[in-house]
């Protein structure tokens, strides 16, 4: 039952300061940060994390906004983190994001502005979509070493 997921905050998330917001978000509904460390993306890197997207049209700008800025990657554990990580995050589009999740609360572009701009859509955060390919992206961004094991007061609630 209990999974880990990679959450990521993206350049413009950073840029504007809202790591401590975010964080703060996932901490209140009980996930435990088990892993967390702020990274400059290479354009290497960016590959590999985006792998199912590099053919595509829009990869280009999608690397060149990755690769903008300091990207803060945590890696969060709990009981259906993939799932509610997702449903806080909210829809990939900021413009669309239900209101009250992180996107929708501190971000409003739309796909058509991106397109138009030529630049990847700026949303403040990656969330892995799928309990496979968070393995896949926990692996990625971290070693076994830079995840950590500790007990929170609040375990007794959440679990």
């Amino acid at each position: 039952m209990m999974k880990k997921t990679l959450v990521l905050i993206k350049p413009d998330g950073v840029e504007r300061g809202l790591i401590g917001e975010i964080i703060s978000r996932f901490e209140k509904v009980g996930f435990k940060v088990v892993g967390m460390k702020m990274v400059q993306v290479t354009k290497e890197f960016s590959r590999q994390h985006y792998s199912a997207l590099v053919g595509k049209g829009f990869y280009q700008s999608l690397e060149d906004f990755i690769i903008s800025g300091p990207v803060v990657a945590m890696v969060l554990e709990g009981l259906h983190v993939v799932e509610t990580v997702r449903k806080m995050v909210g829809a990939t589009e900021p413009k669309s994001a239900t209101p009250g999740t992180i996107r929708a609360d501190y971000a409003h572009h739309s796909y058509e502005y991106a397109d138009k701009k030529g630049i990847a859509i700026k949303n403040l955060i990656h969330a892995s979509g799928t309990s496979e390919e968070a393995e896949q992206e926990v692996k990625l961004w971290f070693s076994p070493q830079e995840l950590h094991e500790y007990k929170t007061v609040h375990e007794k609630h959440v679990f």
